[in-house]
């Protein structure tokens, strides 16, 4: 089994433990605890956190990932600036960001105020959420450079849901009011901000040197130049996937309540992601040094494993989410009907962006980054206005038809470009007999009779679905390193 393979377990396990836990907070405690409108709002106050902490960036993350190797070539840990410069620059974007956001509070009152006036009343809270979220995007670039994603990954993924969860019981034994809850929600990332940086100070390697570096001198013309388009493309693309939220709470007739479904419906499908991004944190390094050694052999071999084995996680995702809709609904409550259609329409364009691979990660690594921003400028070209157009006709239909849409054509670019520029053609007939299979197995449960108890309806559904789907998997051998596991496990139990 490769490195990648086995770092990407690892790390999905990880974010899959994390995930469980966010699950809990969100499907058991949060439409328990909280109102459909309290819901709302913190989803709201962490998408706007997350695209202003992108936008804080200035760029500057994508030059962590793409040239740090050159950085730990070339120079020792007490010469390298990079930390220091990339610092420097989100500090500046952070400050910029304040002074805008303050010259800018009333169009938020304007906006929000009709459909969503809690948001206005709390939107300061905003600021401490975002200044936490980009020191931790920031220090986790240098973290997945370092390859110590599964910290990372781990930081992200456990430590604000349990504080969240803590928050939680605390507002409902009114130990705290709805001030200290929004404000200790605020506050989530700070710990995994705090470990992260002690961690990477002790390793010796992550120091703050003010000097420009030979490396920094030889190469900021192409620094510059990438981080400027690449900061573009990722802030658009991060815009037109959370734009949504904001649009619902505005335009929707029942505003932060709509958002509340959509956040659960989001998170549900956002279990399909998992294995992609630990692949990603994974990843990235590997190919930014493919392309410095210009082994595109390399290249193509994860390129082709990461179709297969996405693939082949999100179809027993997706099909698990399809067997499951209605128990879903009766565990959220007559406040989330309608949510199966949402998770649906979503799941099949989840399903699409898994299926495509590392085509992101293997452009935006590459010296054709520049296509990783052209792409990104079309695809908010489409998902702006089909957002709004979609979403202020069909509510929260619309937000997932838009979804769907803007996936798929954003995919098909991509993975155009590969082929036609790099002859990377990653799929197989095998691909193809997966998707079938799964279609089939789905169907073929759906004929399980329904059980009163919705708990226990879910857990034979799951259970018959995942032992076919991964007898089917092993017997058709469609994924080599899903049948290494099962052999390597066999021999163990053996």
């Amino acid at each position: 089994m490769s490195s990648i393979q086995k770092k990407s377990i690892e790390s999905t396990l990880i974010i899959l433990a994390g995930f469980a836990l966010g699950a809990f907070n969100l499907l058991i405690l949060q439409p328990r605890i909280l109102t459909t409108e309290q819901f709302g709002l913190t989803r709201v106050i962490s998408d706007a956190a997350l695209t202003l902490a992108t936008l804080c960036t200035l760029g500057c993350l994508p030059i962590v990932y793409k040239f740090f190797p050159f950085y730990k070539d070339y120079l020792p840990p007490e010469k390298n600036d990079l930390p220091f410069l990339t610092g420097m620059i989100c500090l500046v974007g952070l400050v910029t960001m304040f002074f805008l956001g303050w010259l800018g509070k009333d169009i938020v009152v304007r906006k929000f105020s009709e459909k969503s006036p809690l948001f206005v009343n709390y939107s300061y809270l905003v600021y401490p959420y975002c200044f936490f979220m980009l020191s931790f995007l920031w220090l986790e670039s240098f973290s997945i450079s370092f390859k110590k994603s599964n910290l990372s990954n781990a930081l992200r993924e456990f430590a604000p849901r349990i504080l969240f969860t803590v928050f939680l019981i605390l507002y409902a034994t009114h130990l705290i009011g709805d001030k200290g809850f929004y404000t200790l929600f605020a506050f989530s990332f700070s710990l995994p901000v705090l470990i992260l940086f002690v961690t990477l100070r002790n390793t010796g390697d992550f120091q703050f040197v003010s000097s420009i570096s030979s490396v920094t001198r030889r190469l900021k013309g192409k620094m510059t130049n990438f981080a400027l388009f690449l900061f573009a493309s990722q802030f658009l693309n991060l815009l037109s996937r959370t734009v949504d939220t904001f649009i619902l709470s505005a335009k929707s007739d029942r505003g932060l309540t709509d958002a509340a479904v959509f956040t659960i419906a989001t998170y549900v499908v956002t279990l399909m992601e998992v294995p992609q991004r630990s692949m990603t944190s994974v990843s990235i390094p590997v190919l930014a040094e493919s392309w410095k050694d210009k082994n595109t052999k390399r290249i193509k071999s994860i390129y082709e494993k990461s179709v297969t084995n996405l693939l082949l996680i999100g179809l027993v995702m997706l099909g698990l989410m399809l067997l499951n809709l209605d128990n879903i609904t009766k565990l959220l409550g007559k406040d989330f009907t309608g949510i199966g259609q949402v998770i649906f329409i979503m799941g099949i364009g989840k399903l699409i962006d898994l299926g495509t691979g590392a085509n992101s990660q293997i452009i935006g690594t590459s010296s054709y980054w520049k296509v990783d921003f052209t792409t990104n400028v079309i695809y908010t070209l489409v998902a702006l206005p089909l957002n709004y157009y979609l979403i202020s006709h069909f509510g929260l239909m619309g937000a997932a038809y838009s979804n769907l849409i803007s996936l798929t054509f954003y995919n098909l670019l991509r993975f155009g470009f590969l082929w036609k520029k790099f002859s990377m053609q990653p799929y197989t007939w095998k691909d193809l007999l997966a998707v079938v299979v799964t279609a089939a197995l789905v169907l073929l449960v759906r004929f399980i009779p329904v059980m009163n108890n919705f708990i226990v309806d879910a857990a034979i559904r799951s259970i018959a679905f995942i032992g076919l789907f991964a007898g089917a998997v092993y017997w058709l051998k469609i994924s080599e390193a899903a049948n290494e596991l099962a052999d390597k496990y066999l021999r163990l139990k053996n």
